[in-house]
């Protein structure tokens, strides 16, 4: 049974996510404030987390930066916000959110989302393999990246980004697309996958070969003289 974790200042929003939450079958564990929730990721085994960004003691943006610096790194967030502006919504996503929503919302469309982050795309979009281009290794069977031997912090949504692009080289995808084949998600701010890509490049440094095809998409082109990131056997 997946364990969630929703962390809310408004009893009615931890209520009523609760209740459809555990109708889809979850466990589901509820926190008023960020403090509390601090202490039940430190305490209790957390398989995603439903954060409010607004909410008092360390609110869901702080949160979400210490799960992404410690050692439950990989660990999905969704942030719920009130926030409307665009620069509120990619400062969530910036911070290493999965996704988010913004209220008031849907609690159905949460479920929905919450079932989506869950679904881990990477076993049905990528063939367990080996990937190398230059400096850069990446593991699709231990979902590990190192660059020059150096290991990598990073995301579950970084990594499925990151393990779909370098195994379909040369190959131009819409923000659209990777929505749907990298997270199969068939709704989402188009933003997500703008930040992850800038995520990306920033940890990967001079490694990372994904090109902006402007008005197309992105692909993945390594340097002409190693014939592309290539698969080892």
């Amino acid at each position: 049974m997946t364990r969630v974790l929703i962390a809310d200042d408004d009893p009615v929003v931890l209520d009523v996510v609760r209740r459809y939450l555990e109708r889809d079958g979850h466990q589901v564990s509820v926190a008023r404030d960020g403090s509390e929730a601090l202490r039940m990721l430190d305490t209790q085994q957390v398989d995603l987390a439903v954060l409010d960004l607004m909410m008092p003691g360390p609110d869901g943006l702080t949160l979400c930066r210490s799960v992404r610096s410690g050692a439950d790194s990989g660990l999905p967030i969704i942030l719920l916000t009130a926030l409307g502006e665009e620069d509120d919504r990619i400062a969530g996503l910036e911070a290493g959110a999965d996704d988010y929503l913004t209220k008031p919302f849907s609690p159905r469309e949460l479920a929905l989302r919450v079932r989506s982050v869950l679904r881990r795309a990477p076993a049905s979009t990528v063939a367990p393999a080996l990937f190398r281009s230059g400096g850069l290794t990446v593991s699709t069977a231990a979902r590990s990246v190192t660059v020059d031997g150096a290991p990598v912090s990073i995301t579950s949504r970084e990594f499925d980004l990151l393990a779909f692009l370098i195994s379909h080289p040369g190959t131009v995808y819409s923000r659209e697309q990777l929505l749907k084949l990298v997270w199969q998600w068939d709704f989402g701010d188009l933003s997500t996958v703008t930040v992850h890509i800038k995520r990306l490049r920033a940890k990967l440094g001079d490694q990372h070969r994904v090109q902006t095809v402007w008005g197309r998409g992105y692909l993945w082109g390594a340097p002409e003289q190693e014939g592309g990131g290539h698969a080892v056997s």
